[in-house]
């Protein structure tokens, strides 16, 4: 009799054992799924996050829906900060930039970095352009830097924030040479582009899809891309190694962060669901019309890219003199 019970509760147990694994790989979402960008409606990680929206909605891969929450300010602080807050809960993700590697590096009040949450999956690496003025003097970026030796200070270059991957590129590549030229901060990349045509500045790094638009109405020159390898839209423009400079081409990337103790089934969901919309019609658009490369990595191998872009750009703020408080 009482070897036959626990025969019973033997197989009980087994049976418990079994269903388990199978109720965590199942775990889908109960209510409307908050997608965190850092950036303001129509800005970059806004138009990617609703763009990413669109093609899982398009390919019907959520029971639920997915709505943007624009926590905007210090450059990703707010947003990560957000994210870190909502410890554990399986309803909220978000949408990093590489500034939320730089942003805690040199900015003390940015106290949330990648590290502390849950790398989701990388969807994105985005290109970019070194370009002139059509009329500019310069046909390639040898002849840039050349002149920027001869008259140290005197060329300028549009961008962003400092540390953003414009002021980077140029960080890199002052470093590898002793070129110096100026860099004047805009806020919005109308402006920087305006500043360029315009003839107050000499150069600029732009992202190809607006860069494409421009070189057909003959209003700029390419000189080199900030790549890995040639883009199929720009085969005839040299990647920066191609072109004399063997430099790190500082990323920008962009994929899908969790929460802090994002529990295992649920981010088996989530790296599922990323996966799946980077496959979707509507996502590989997107990548299409941006000139973007689709770079879509798992939850360890994102860790592991994001570890080794925090240590290269550490480095790059180094040369730079810039003051990292972490």
């Amino acid at each position: 009799m009482h070897k036959h019970i626990m025969s019973k509760a033997g197989l009980a147990l087994a049976a418990f054992l079994a269903l388990t694994p199978s109720a965590q790989a199942d775990w889908k979402p109960t209510r409307p799924i908050e997608l965190v960008v850092h950036t303001g409606p129509g800005a970059g990680s806004d138009v990617m996050g609703r763009a990413l929206i669109a093609a899982i909605d398009d390919a019907k891969l959520s029971p639920v829906r997915i709505q943007i929450a624009n926590k905007v300010g210090g450059g990703g602080a707010t947003a990560a900060s957000y994210l870190a807050g909502k410890k554990g809960d399986p309803h909220v993700i978000g949408l990093f930039t590489s500034v939320w590697i730089t942003n805690p590096l040199v900015q003390q009040e940015a106290n949330v970095s990648l590290r502390d949450l849950t790398p989701v999956g990388l969807m994105v690496v985005e290109p970019a352009m070194f370009v002139v003025r059509a009329d500019s003097p310069f046909k390639t970026l040898p002849e840039f830097i050349e002149a920027a030796k001869a008259a140290p200070g005197k060329l300028k270059q549009s961008g962003g924030s400092p540390l953003a991957r414009d002021a980077l590129v140029r960080t890199v590549l002052q470093a590898k040479t002793g070129a110096r030229w100026a860099f004047i901060s805009f806020p919005s990349g109308g402006e920087r582009i305006s500043a360029l045509l315009g003839g107050h500045v000499d150069a600029m790094v732009i992202e190809p899809a607006e860069a494409g638009e421009l070189i057909r109405s003959g209003k700029i020159r390419a000189v080199a891309q900030i790549a890995d390898a040639r883009l199929p839209d720009f085969k005839d423009i040299p990647t920066l190694k191609e072109a004399g400079f063997d430099v790190a081409n500082p990323p920008q990337s962009r994929g899908v962060v969790g929460p802090p103790d994002m529990a295992p089934d649920v981010l088996k969901y989530y790296e599922e669901l990323v996966s799946k919309a980077a496959a979707s019609p509507g996502w590989q658009k997107f990548i299409r019309d941006g000139l973007f490369e689709g770079k879509v990595l798992s939850p360890k191998e994102t860790s592991a890219f994001l570890a080794k872009t925090e240590n290269e750009v550490r480095e790059i703020l180094k040369e730079a003199g810039v003051k990292l408080v972490r």
